[in-house]
């Protein structure tokens, strides 16, 4: 919408101060001279050019492209301003006809028919035919021949431009041959000038000098209206063709400026008017009645009538539209497309062309609410539904496309983008043109019947036959809108079927790009089917998922607007942002439609978003054409746009208190779900049509009303939502004075020749710079955000339980983005303490600590702990989500400082044990370094005999075997070796007291970890006054129905039973101490008292002893190997036939030494490095491992995100294999799945990088470690020679240089002869070249199966990864098992997935059946079916039900996964036979989900779990 007084805007002169021309040098009043001064004044202004407004909009004309020019026209014509009918080129004259300009411009009006009835009219103005009075004059003039011809048209309003206007001149270049053409439209009043629409064109400049022109006027006009000086023979030239057109037989008016005569009419039709001092009034009303007589005479004497089109049949003249290459072949297409339609019965035409969208489409739409709205009580209700909806998809798909569609979508994929919008704005010309004359009849005709109706009221005839025209009518609008619904259906039934359809002219995959590109033009997309009261939810977000592609994830600012219908919405709308949305009377918005308009990069600057996103409905309170109007419909539609707003305008027409209580409390109700849900819209009010928005007092007492109705309407709708709120301002926060606007009337007069009332546009002015300031403090919305919003409030308003229904995938997304940062920030702090332990580990084991305490690890993790607190800051305050963030902020910096104190305590814990094993070791130690000092003693008095016979190797060897073979015995005999150990046979004993153990056939007995059902453990609590009938039938309903709550109970506690055993087993540390046969007493005992604890509680049943024995066996024969492999370590470390037999290659080779006749450096070098390569070798495996880690953590694409994407890759990973007893434990035992998967992609990571990434890591690691060494056998060295220190001060500086990084120290050498050592520098040299070769041998065995046998367990790569991501919630769903996806355990939040599973697979069973469930949980907690907790609960009350069930939020949807569909039918007889029970109906269930293959539930896990992952 346009301010028509921009016209009128002058051009300023810039340089002021020429009005003060010479000031500056009078200086004495006395000496002026008025008529010099006065001369200079005039000669100055003279000399400045002053731009005449008709010529800047004729450059603009001139200069633009065709689709800006049509705008401007446009805009011209909503100012009621006349338009540019033929244009001369300034520098050709070649007269130019912009027909195109014209094409989307509609002019209504109203008149009398023969009855004296009136009848309103609307046209398109290329189509109208109108009889036309063309003015044009000879000569110059005195009087303003536009100026007169306002008079006629309207008295208030400068339809063309005259001398007289503001900002007029003389200095007019650009308009002379100019023709402009204006309509006059009558209202159907008395008060009309004229009785019918009548064009009047007005030809600027001199007629003479404008033949062509003036030829064409003449020729198509009906009334020639010429004005000149007076009549004179003498000027030849004009006096020729004034008698030209006199003789003619058409109307002829002369006015001449010269004649003071009234009007006479000389012969009939030929008429004569003097200006020359006559009022201005009165030639008007003259001129007018002139006019009217003149047509009426054309009218009886000739049939002939102007339209637009028929100008471009006169030769010599330009048609912009047949000159403009990309607008006539978009005219030829939609014509071609036109063709096809002709003829047609229009209320059959979308039945006939646009079949995807009819009766199937709404049975569809209807199905799918009834299927969401139903109790699901009945068992195969939903699946019948479902297969309906299925069958109805199919039909949908099969329907022949036909060649309209066809063409339609061919000349998308063809064409270029301007093309393309030529093309379409062709499509929506011509189709206005089709519908519209039959459009109007049938507006008529129901107006008619309606008026009948209200007359008589009780015409029950009557209202069927209003029905029946309000379906016409309904079928008979056909425009844009519903081509592209067809192509959305078209999509859907494809998407629905999986397959393309036949006769489809691209892949049906291509549609939402299609559309997508129409957006980004500018073109509305519906979002809400208006007919079918239905958001086509897979069309939308697939095309906005294009939208992403095309322009990336932008941010947009969603603007919705409510109000009643036909109170202006689409205009105020059209008006704020220049866009395109319906406004005519029979074009009224049905349904929503959202429109893209993108900020400009200097807005930018200000705004926090790329796009704004307009999104415009059907009017509240509607009375619906299809009577279906309805107080829910406007609550759902009020809801699902207020939801999807940044910014809801709420549009009120008139100050009417009933219309404003009917709209408010559907918008108060709107308002208050979305704070239930944790939305914050913001919201402003418009109030237009105000009779006098000057009044401020009124504007007062106006505000303080409406803040009165709020308060009430919250009142009223706090009631039906349950929500405590006493005013507006308790839901949303609402400034009264800032966010209710006032609109003057939009017309500034009475339509239909009034132009748009200024203050109106002023009014949008003011309302967009409020609207602006709101939307400079939001954020947007990301398109991927607002695709899942669309989703999620739809979704929420199908199952009409709006609060409970709704799934909030913004704050789910930014809650699982808060996941995956806190797993950087608790990784980041586990990594330092990994290596701060590390090096306490060392520190420990060389005996330089004896004491660990929290504060110095505190102080020692203080870097790093400021490091994440520093990161955590930022990213809450700096996110685009920070203010979703801010409600968790509190709770992750606890939860941070609660993990850093738990990681403080687990190492102080770790490390004190290692303090208690070191203390206990050292006998051990000390037994070993004694064995070794003496074995080096005795080797070197061997030698020391064999000095002689250094040179003889054979002789060397020999003696040397018989004397470590000797030795080596000794060893055994004075210490007793380490025996092999036989845990399961220690089981055995300990058990063996007990009665019920199973003596003979334990080693059968079943595995409680994986076991399907806990029943045979249970039995009801001996309690007095329970009849044994009573535990008969509770048993029975158990053994029935099953009890989910005490399955999962139990589950739960032998899973965390078996996790905490294993955790105890680790905390032994038998690597290092070995084995005692009390630990599985220890085990046997902790195992008991959880289960005696646990029975202690208020349940109704106890446990069998067998769970007992099941556990202790379970656990024992699971354990088996872990405690039998670290007891192999320690064997083989401490055992002195195992430990001795590895040391001889060593011993000999500094034998060896010896017998040549080596230095005491020398050989205490090589001492030294053989020391020194165990704690190398673990040193080096320890830091590879820990970088391998950090890298695996990163680079590998299953465990480098959040939980929902590890799981995404474990369910891939179980699919690919098809292995059913994973999935088993995948599913009970989820931990210990989550544990293995782990494992295996850390060892397949290893074995696929070794070469590239490990073995290179453990080179640089070997590398560093080596240059650490050296340096501080240098170090040592120099520090010696300079203070003139002995080899003991040597060692003691050495060691203490490396205590950090090597468990290496001064004891590691006690009794080792050092005697003779005293050249440091060959010291130094000897370890420099020894080292090297020990350096090699260990890099030489360095391979994928060495890597984790060299690794203590709790220092491998998978250990420490699963220690990590393993800390999280591993609650499962009380009915489908499904476990919590929350990286945080022990969070408060509820627990949650993104998609629940098919109950059915924990052995749930229908209620009075034996039968599987087949049914999700999202769909289950719908409906009113029964579960069993020792009682029956409602599922849609499950939260009712206590203990677990209360801690689950579990949104009633119909989300299922088609992953799980595809396993239940891929091991439906598996299963069955697992839980020897079968599936309720097969064969109707597996109808509709054995069309998924694997590949295709395998990618269902991406296109549903992508939103969850980061």
């Amino acid at each position: 919408m346009m301010n028509y007084r921009a016209r009128y805007i002058k051009t300023i002169d810039s340089q002021d101060d020429r009005q003060q021309i010479n000031n500056y040098l009078i200086e004495d009043d006395s000496d002026a001279d008025i008529f010099e001064e006065i001369s200079l004044c005039q000669a100055e202004t003279n000399r400045r050019d002053v731009i005449h407004p008709m010529d800047v909009q004729m450059v603009a004309i001139y200069y633009a492209d065709s689709l800006l020019k049509q705008l401007m026209v446009i805009k011209l014509s909503q100012c009621q301003y006349a338009l540019p009918l033929l244009v001369p080129d300034p520098f050709t004259q070649e007269i130019e006809f912009p027909l195109w300009t014209f094409r989307q411009i509609n002019k209504s009006w109203k008149m009398k028919d023969t009855n004296n009835e009136i009848i309103s009219k609307i046209q398109p103005v290329w189509k109208a035919e109108t009889p036309m009075v063309a003015f044009f004059r000879f000569s110059s003039l005195s009087s303003s021949k536009s100026q007169l011809m306002n008079s006629l048209i309207n008295e208030k309003h400068n339809t063309f431009f005259h001398r007289n206007c503001p900002g007029s001149s003389n200095t007019r270049v650009l308009m002379d041959g100019v023709v402009e053409i204006a309509w006059y439209c009558p209202s159907g009043k008395d008060t009309d000038k004229f009785t019918q629409c009548v064009a009047f064109c007005n030809l600027h400049g001199d007629a003479g000098a404008n033949e062509k022109q003036l030829q064409i006027l003449t020729e198509m006009s009906s009334v020639n209206v010429f004005i000149l000086p007076q009549l004179d023979k003498k000027d030849k030239e004009s006096a020729a063709k004034i008698q030209e057109l006199y003789k003619d037989r058409k109307p002829l008016i002369c006015l001449c400026t010269e004649d003071e005569s009234r009007v006479t009419e000389i012969r009939p039709g030929k008429y004569k008017i003097g200006l020359n001092k006559r009022n201005q009034s009165d030639v008007s009303e003259e001129l007018t009645k002139a006019i009217n007589k003149c047509l009426s005479f054309f009218s009886s004497q000739s049939s002939s009538i102007f339209s637009l089109e028929d100008v471009s049949k006169h030769s010599g003249i330009r048609v912009d539209e047949d000159h403009d290459n990309d607008c006539r072949r978009g005219k030829e297409a939609a014509q071609q497309m036109m063709g096809l339609v002709k003829d047609k019965n229009l209320t059959k035409i979308k039945e006939s062309f646009l079949p995807c969208q009819g009766k199937l489409w709404h049975q569809w739409c209807e199905k799918n609410k009834e299927l969401h709205r139903s109790q699901g009580n009945e068992i195969d209700m939903e699946t019948k539904q479902k297969q309906e909806m299925k069958k109805i998809r199919k039909r949908q798909h099969v329907l022949n496309i036909g060649e309209f569609m066809k063409l339609f979508i061919t000349e998308m994929n063809s064409q270029s983008p301007n093309e393309k919008t030529f093309f379409l704005k062709w499509l929506a010309i011509l189709l206005d043109e089709y519908t519209s004359a039959d459009l109007s009849a049938l507006h008529y005709k129901y107006d008619e019947k309606w008026s009948k109706v209200r007359a008589e009221q009780q015409m029950s005839n009557e209202h069927t036959e209003l029905d029946r025209i309000a379906e016409e009518l309904q079928a008979a609008t056909f425009g844009l809108e519903h081509i592209l619904r067809e192509i959305g259906q078209i999509y859907e039934s494809c998407k629905s079927v999986n397959g393309n359809k036949e006769g489809l002219p691209c892949n049906f995959t291509f549609l939402p790009s299609l559309a997508a590109d129409m957006m980004i033009s500018g073109f509305p997309l519906e979002l809400m089917d208006g007919d079918a009261a239905h958001v086509p939810v897979v069309w939308v977000t697939a095309v906005l998922h294009e939208l992403i592609k095309k322009l990336g994830d932008k941010k947009v600012f969603v603007l919705s607007v409510l109000g009643i219908q036909s109170s202006g919405k689409s205009t105020m709308l059209n008006a704020m942002f220049g866009l395109q949305f319906a406004v005519s009377a029979g074009r009224c918005t049905r349904g929503a439609f959202m429109q893209l308009v993108r900020v400009s990069e200097e807005m930018k600057e200000q705004l926090k978003f790329d796009y704004i996103l307009v999104v415009d409905t059907e009017g509240l309170r509607a009375l619906e054409l299809s009577g279906r109007s309805t107080r829910h419909q406007d609550n759902e539609m009020a809801t699902f746009v207020v939801g999807l707003g940044n910014l809801t305008l709420i549009n009120v027409f008139g100050e009417s208190p009933s219309e404003l209580q009917d709209i408010l409390q559907i918008v108060v109700q709107a308002f208050m779900r979305m704070k239930k849900v944790k939305l914050n819209p913001s919201c402003m009010f418009v109030h237009q049509n105000v009779s006098d928005i000057t009044a401020g007092e009124k504007n007062m007492e106006g505000r303080r009303r409406l803040q009165e109705t709020l308060d009430e309407m919250t009142k009223l709708a706090a009631k039906d939502e349950v929500y405590d709120a006493e005013c507006f301002s308790d839901v949303i926060t609402f400034d009264i004075q800032k966010d209710i606007k006032y609109f003057g009337q939009l017309w500034e007069g009475s339509p239909p020749m009034a132009p748009p009332n200024p203050s109106y546009c002023e009014n949008i002015q003011e309302l967009k710079a409020t609207f602006f300031g709101h939307a400079s403090k939001s954020d947007g919305l990301e398109l991927t955000n607002l695709k899942d919003r669309i989703k999620d409030l739809w979704e929420a308003l199908l199952n009409e339980r709006f609060v409970f229904s709704f799934r909030n995938s913004l704050e789910i997304a930014t809650y699982r983005k808060l996941e995956t940062e806190y797993s950087k920030w608790s990784w980041s702090l586990r990594s330092a303490m990994l290596e701060i332990e590390n090096k306490l580990y060392n520190n420990i084991e060389n005996g330089t600590i004896d004491e660990v305490s929290e504060s110095n690890l505190q102080g020692k993790l203080k870097v790093k702990s400021q490091e994440v607190e520093k990161s955590m800051s930022e990213f809450f305050e700096k996110d685009k989500d920070k203010d979703i963030l801010i409600q968790w902020k509190a709770s992750f910096h606890i939860k941070i400082q609660d993990l850093q104190e738990n990681i403080v305590r687990e190492t102080k814990r770790k490390l004190n044990e290692i303090l208690q094993q070191r203390d206990m070791k050292k006998k051990i130690d000390a037994q070993k370094t004694r064995h070794e000092n003496t074995l080096l003693e005795k080797s070197k008095e061997l030698a020391m005999k064999l000095k002689d016979k250094a040179n003889d190797k054979t002789i060397l060897k020999k003696e040397f075997d018989s004397f470590w073979e000797e030795c080596v015995n000794k060893i055994k005999t004075e210490t007793p070796s380490i025996k092999n150990i036989d845990v399961l046979k220690d089981m055995e004993q300990l058990l063996s007291n007990y009665k019920s153990f199973p003596v003979n056939n334990w080693k059968q007995s079943t595995d409680i970890l994986s076991v399907k059902s806990y029943l045979k453990y249970e039995q009801l609590k001996e309690c007095s006054g329970i009849a044994q009938h009573v535990k008969k039938a509770f048993r029975s309903a158990l053994l029935k129905f099953g009890n989910i709550e005490v399955e999962n109970q139990i589950r739960t506690l032998v899973n965390d039973i078996a996790q905490q055993a294993h955790t105890m087993i680790m905390s032994y540390n038998i690597a290092k101490m070995g084995y005692n046969k009390t630990y599985i007493q220890e085990l046997a005992d902790y195992i008991k008292a959880r289960v005696v604890e646990y029975g202690q509680g208020s349940r109704k049943y106890v446990f069998t002893k067998q769970l007992y024995m099941d556990l202790v066996i379970s656990i024992c024969k699971r354990e088996n190997k872990l405690i039998t492999d670290q007891h192999r370590k320690f064997r083989e470390a401490n055992d002195p036939v195992f430990y001795f037999e590895k040391k001889s290659k060593e011993y000999y080779s500094i034998f060896q030494k010896y017998c040549q006749g080596a230095t005491s450096a020398a050989i205490f070098g090589e001492i030294i490095c053989q020391k020194l390569k165990e704690p190398i070798q673990k040193s080096v495996y320890k830091d590879t491992a820990r970088d391998l880690t950090d890298e695996i953590k990163t680079n590998c694409e299953s465990l480098n995100g959040n939980r929902s994407k590890l799981e995404k890759h474990i369910l891939k990973t179980l699919a690919e294999e098809e292995d059913f007893h994973k999935y088993i434990t995948y599913i009970h035992s989820p931990k210990d799945h989550f544990k293995s998967f782990i494992r295996d992609e850390v060892n397949r990571y290893i074995t696929d990088n070794f070469s590239v990434s490990v073995r290179p890591k453990m080179k640089e690691n070997i590398k560093l470690l080596q240059q650490k060494i050296m340096a501080a056998a240098h170090r040592a060295t120099t520090r010696v020679n300079t203070t003139s220190g002995d080899v003991q001060k040597w060692l003691d500086h050495f060691t203490l240089q490396l205590s950090d990084v090597l468990i290496f120290s001064v004891k590691d050498l006690s009794g080792v002869s050092h005697d003779g050592v005293d050249d440091f520098n060959l010291l130094e040299d000897v370890i420099s070249k020894e080292l090297g070769s020990v350096l090699s041998e260990i890099q030489h065995k360095f391979s994928t199966e060495k890597f984790p046998e060299n690794l203590e367990h709790k220092d491998r790569p998978d250990e420490i990864l699963i220690d990590h991501l393993c800390q999280c919630c591993w609650v499962q769903c009380p009915f489908c098992a499904a476990t919590c996806i929350n990286t945080v355990e022990n969070h408060t939040e509820d627990h949650s997935v993104p998609f629940h599973r098919v109950n059915g697979l924990t052995g749930c069973c229908y209620e009075e059946t034996e039968c599987l469930s087949a049914d999700f949980c999202t769909t289950l907690v719908r409906t009113d079916k029964m579960f069993y907790t020792g009682q029956w609960i409602p599922c849609r009350e499950y939260r009712n039900a206590g203990y677990v069930y209360s801690e689950w939020s579990i949104t009633p949807d119909f989300s299922e996964l088609p992953y799980w569909k595809w396993f239940v039918c891929r091991f439906q007889k598996d299963l069955e036979e697992y839980f020897e029970k079968k599936f309720h109906r097969w064969d109707d269930l597996s109808y509709g989900w054995s069309q998924y293959s694997k590949e295709q539930a395998i990618e269902s896990l991406d296109e549903s779990l992508d939103d969850y992952i980061y």
